[in-house]
């Protein structure tokens, strides 16, 4: 395991999608999540956190020290039972607390051992506790930078499911929802404080970066269209607990559309604009796309 990092970082990424859902909403029939007062496009953190986890489960391999804790199929308890196994702490009774101490070493083997533990953080107070780790780096919810449509799509399948439809009929409908084309803009943070006592270092930190570029390319399938991050910009501090607020950083990034009376429906359709000369002192601009 590498060094914590000691500088706080922030970051905005560009993404968008063509002809694709990029979050369905269960709540909806699975339509594109959206602001119902606006009309702006929203994709959760938990949607881009998903993608993130298995780029690195895919990049290496599952092993530790970067294995994946959240994934699918994975029975938590599995994994926190693991823990008490691996550092030799008996396992509590039911009802019996474990003491302080034990919840801070197994902590730190879950931290050891799993990527997004120590990068995201985890509630582990199941049944079988090790803890909670509150992680270094969030995200916020992605939002559209203009009002998305949601299109609904009415597509067919020549087979049919059983003997008994094929008597009735020769095809099947069925719908899809896309948005034909939407820019989202998401926000982040790494927290270097919070990275002292899970052990996120500089070479997750870089694994970080890695997934964020390239967490759609192999995320790619017929319900999500054509998804791509486009833009993606690091403000790095000097110190570690920061130069300037964040906020005053990420306005330093707009982005605006240059037809205001044309849909959107490229990413050539808007102009992004970074105030390079209103960067404040201790903090430096990244561009890694």
């Amino acid at each position: 395991m590498s060094e914590a990092i000691k500088n706080r970082y922030e970051f905005v990424v560009l993404f968008d999608v063509e002809n694709g859902n990029p979050n369905g909403d269960p709540d909806a029939g699975n339509m594109p999540r959206i602001d119902p007062e606006t009309g702006y496009g929203i994709v959760t953190d938990v949607c881009l956190k998903r993608k993130i986890r298995n780029y690195v489960e895919l990049v290496k391999g599952d092993a530790p020290p970067y294995k994946i804790y959240i994934k699918e199929n994975s029975i938590l308890n599995k994994a926190n039972a693991e823990a008490y196994d691996r550092t030799n702490i008996p396992m509590p009774k039911k009802g019996e607390k474990v003491k302080r101490e034990d919840i801070a070493i197994l902590r730190q083997f879950m931290c050891d051992n799993y990527y997004d533990i120590r990068t995201f953080g985890a509630v582990m107070s199941t049944e079988i506790s090790c803890g909670i780790v509150r992680g270094p780096v969030q995200i916020n919810f992605a939002r559209s930078i203009d009002p998305i449509f949601q299109q609904e799509v009415t597509i067919t399948r020549v087979a049919v499911t059983n003997d008994k439809d094929m008597d009735k009929k020769t095809n099947e409908m069925g719908r899809k929802y896309i948005v034909p084309y939407g820019l989202y803009r998401v926000e982040g943070y790494v927290s270097s404080a919070l990275a002292q006592k899970c052990g996120f270092g500089e070479e997750d930190l870089e694994l970080l970066w890695q997934a964020i570029i390239n967490m759609f390319e192999d995320d790619h399938s017929a319900a999500r269209g054509k998804m791509a991050v486009r833009k993606f910009y690091i403000f790095k501090h000097e110190s570690e607990l920061g130069n300037a607020p964040s906020h005053k950083l990420f306005d330093l990034i707009s982005v605006q559309k240059k037809d205001a009376l044309k849909p959107p429906r490229s990413f050539y359709d808007y102009t992004v604009t970074v105030a390079k000369d209103d960067i404040p002192e201790g903090v430096e601009l990244i561009e890694r796309l």
